[in-house]
């Protein structure tokens, strides 16, 4: 038993999973961790919702309702509002959506390509840096309420670009872990 899970946790890591991240243990729930670390689950979870996620709102950002929606948020950021006095919010919006393409193309092709998963991190840190930014600097991200302040819908749509930050981070850890070992 002890060399099958031993081959299974070197197949497992041929695919991406370092050997470190395996945990073993005689509790349920330390089982049932090392389940999720040997089937590689966080990393799958992590880099398709980011592809969809970055997908969907590339999109989204490439119509007039979503270049529209982003106004506010760009025209107030000291680091990206010459963005759209240049290029105007429609092209601007655009510019910005493909970019979002361009990092989920990019960790699509890091599965087979790990160091193109590495730059599609990148993209996307840098993107998703930019972006949680503009949670200190866009007007009604907070909200008073009985004299205490609170994120308001709109500064919580912009903290998860913050979580993204994070996972992006990580996908260039996983990418950078499998294209040392090619």
């Amino acid at each position: 038993m002890a060399q099958a899970f031993s081959a299974r946790t070197e197949q497992i890591n041929a695919v991406g999973a370092p050997a470190d991240d395996t945990v073993s243990g005689s509790s349920v729930l330390t089982k049932y961790a090392g389940w999720i670390s040997a089937h590689n689950i966080p990393f799958l979870v992590s880099s398709i919702g980011m592809i969809v996620m970055l997908l969907w709102a590339g999109s989204y950002k490439m119509t007039a309702p979503g270049a529209e929606g982003i106004i506010p948020l760009v025209t107030n950021s000291p680091l990206i509002s010459w963005h759209f006095k240049v290029f105007g919010p429609y092209i601007g919006s655009d510019l910005i959506g493909l970019t979002e393409w361009t990092a989920a193309i990019l960790f699509l092709l890091g599965y087979k390509w790990p160091k193109a998963g590495i730059l599609g991190g990148f993209v996307a840190t840098g993107m998703f840096f930019t972006t949680s930014t503009m949670l200190l600097t866009t007007p009604d991200a907070l909200t008073a309420v009985h004299g205490m302040k609170y994120m308001s819908f709109l500064g919580l749509f912009l903290y998860k670009d913050i979580i993204s930050v994070g996972v992006s981070l990580y996908l260039i850890a996983h990418f950078g872990r499998r294209a040392s070992r090619t």
